[in-house]
């Protein structure tokens, strides 16, 4: 197997920029939600490294050299990439690699995901599969760079070692990446005050310094108690240290984690921290420092002095009290301003419960069997679109002079369907009245409607939401399975707990969904979801399998998350997705949950009364 190449693991001189007269190929890359270092174009990093010249403590706008990345900024001093309209902060770093390695010769590796769109690997791996190409391995295992995969040149695929699954890679010459040569201008390397890494002595930047030691002093500790023996440096910008995945973030790189404040302190911490053995701290100047470089004995713990304010910034998902943009642009307008950005450490979401036994694993009393299935949709064809609007429907000899709201026009004028549908025995001017809830409509405007939805055999009255019939979803094929295991919720301290388990795969949309004949994703599946396993619960758990089989739980749309289009989405039932805490939300205790998803429920048809059915 080939190893890592030496541009992967450069040494560095003084406060990690590249030595004199030694030239070293840089690459930009932003952090993203799961922890991981995503490198941007050569063409994109070239801009990135212009504008740096010509001020270190500006901003790159990213849209001037690729159209895709318009929202984007990247603020140079505080190193953070900012995005315009929902303003989410990302970690940015300026790493350096080997002028030999793959990003010095434009050479770019990438696989294939499930859209069949590329997408290149991290700059590390991207390292590692040139070299080993270059050597002429028949394979590669990437195991040691924390990777379950197996890179197989002969038939240019990558295999996932667990699943088996194969995707497609490909090997493509770009343009090289920017070179720089020996140690950068003192304008580049704020707020150093020479370049040979003296600091600067103004009060400003003291206080700026320390603070950063302080945060990167607690980053450090953290990251030693998750990855022992092997801590990755901190290559952020300006004190903005990173958390690693999963144990929350700064309150200034909003948007892919939760931030628990931002604290001012009213004092400078100690300008010259270290960690036993003598080890320095990270250096000042973190923007030129090798994010691949590893240091070991980071475990010194700064504290926060007492009295200090912190900002109640919650998190910046969207769910706290500050905007995420708000509190995005204060991290920003609080670095340039010469203020410390002080992180604090948010707490981490229990998600799962802990590890539990096939043997203590039992079925939930009162409810059959543990799994359910849905297959794909049958059409009702007994019935025509005219029969199902007749059924439902009393005729109205005399309408009321009011608006039909689905057309908009008058009840005693013609539909505004007239000319655009038109159904043998079904005049235009003709009105009917919903039986249960009484609002009425022109024939031809509920014909219309129906022949826009679902065509199941059921209405909804675009009113009040009443349904008549049974309603049915376009939820895609897939399993529900339930079952009982020996923990407790908060919350619900006496009962265990039900744990559901959604699996629904990746497939081509039906006629009833968005894009007929389209591939749509599936992302994050299995899907966990709890309830406590007392009275109540167990309803809801009845009630949601009917839903389950009524395809109403999940459906294909465009997730409010990522902004995917046709993937899986949530179908406007909610479900508790986190099981030992409620940071997200998404978890207990919450009082009124059950109360809240029995409404939603009847909302789609789903009652007690189907039960007794």
């Amino acid at each position: 197997m080939a190893r890592q190449g030496s541009g992967a693991m450069l040494a560095s001189g003084g406060l990690g920029f590249p030595p004199q007269n030694l030239a070293r190929v840089v690459v930009w890359e932003w952090l993203n939600e799961h922890g991981r270092w995503r490198p941007y174009s050569a063409a994109v990093c070239h801009h990135i490294e212009n504008v740096l010249k010509e001020d270190a403590r500006g901003s790159v706008v990213l849209g001037q050299v690729d159209v895709q990345l318009a929202p984007y900024v990247i603020d140079l001093q505080s190193m953070h990439q900012f995005r315009q309209d929902t303003g989410t902060m990302r970690p940015v770093r300026r790493n350096f690699y080997d002028p030999s390695s793959a990003p010095g010769k434009g050479i770019v590796w990438e696989w294939e995901n499930d859209n069949s769109s590329w997408t290149p690997y991290d700059m590390d791996i991207c390292i590692t599969i040139q070299n080993a190409y270059e050597k002429q391995h028949p394979w590669l295992d990437l195991s040691s760079l924390g990777f379950c995969y197996l890179i197989y040149f002969s038939s240019m695929s990558q295999m996932n070692r667990q699943t088996q699954r194969k995707r497609r890679l490909r090997r493509r010459m770009d343009l090289a990446y920017p070179l720089t040569m020996g140690s950068i201008p003192k304008s580049q390397s704020w707020p150093v005050g020479t370049s040979t890494g003296t600091p600067c002595s103004c009060p400003q930047c003291l206080l700026v310094n320390s603070t950063r030691a302080a945060s990167n002093a607690i980053l450090a500790s953290q990251r030693r108690k998750l990855y022992p023996g092997a801590v990755r440096q901190s290559s952020t910008f300006a004190g903005a240290a990173l958390w690693p995945a999963g144990t929350g973030t700064a309150a200034v790189a909003g948007g892919t984690a939760k931030g628990e404040g931002l604290r001012v302190p009213g004092g400078a911490f100690a300008s010259s921290q270290s960690v036993p053995g003598g080890a320095p701290l990270p250096g000042l100047n973190d923007l030129n420092q090798p994010g691949t470089q590893r240091g070991a004995g980071l475990g010194a713990r700064a504290t926060v002095p007492p009295g200090v304010p912190a900002l109640p910034v919650k998190n910046l998902n969207g769910t706290g009290p500050v905007h995420p943009a708000l509190a995005g642009m204060m991290g920003i307008l609080m670095c340039a301003a010469g203020l410390p950005v002080c992180l604090t450490r948010a707490p981490k979401p229990i998600l799962h419960p802990p590890p539990v036994s096939k043997s203590d694993i039992k079925p939930v009393p009162g409810v059959n069997g543990i799994c359910r299935k849905t297959k794909k949709k049958h059409l009702k064809k007994s019935k025509t679109p005219e029969d199902v609007v007749r059924r439902y429907i009393q005729k109205v000899k005399n309408p009321p002079d009011e608006d039909c709201t689905i057309c908009m026009e008058r009840l005693v004028t013609s539909s505004g369907y007239e000319g655009v549908l038109s159904q043998r025995g079904i005049k235009p001017e003709l009105v009917g009245k919903l039986g249960k809830c009484g609002h009425m409509y022109h024939l031809l405007c509920l014909l219309a409607m129906y022949n826009n939805g679902n065509k199941d055999g059921s209405l909804q009255c675009p009113t009040c939401k009443a349904i008549y019939g049974e309603k049915t979803g376009t939820q895609p094929p897939g399993k529900m399975e339930f079952h009982l295991i020996p923990h407790s919720l908060p919350g619900y301290t006496d009962s265990k707990t039900i744990r559901i388990v959604y699996d629904i795969p990746t497939g081509i949309q039906g006629p009833e969904h968005p894009n007929p004949g389209k591939k749509f994703t599936a992302r994050g599946f299995p899907r966990h979801c709890y309830l406590p396993d007392n009275e109540k619960g167990r309803k809801v758990l009845k009630l949601l399998i009917v839903a389950w089989d009524r395809r109403l739980i999940f459906t294909i749309g465009t997730s409010n998350t990522t902004g995917e289009s046709d993937t899986v989405v949530w179908n406007e039932i909610h479900h508790k997705t986190e099981f030992g805490s409620n940071l997200t939300g998404h978890g207990y205790p919450d009082p009124n949950y059950l109360d809240n998803v029995l409404a939603e429920l009847l909302a789609q048809g789903v009652s007690e009364a189907t039960l007794k059915d």
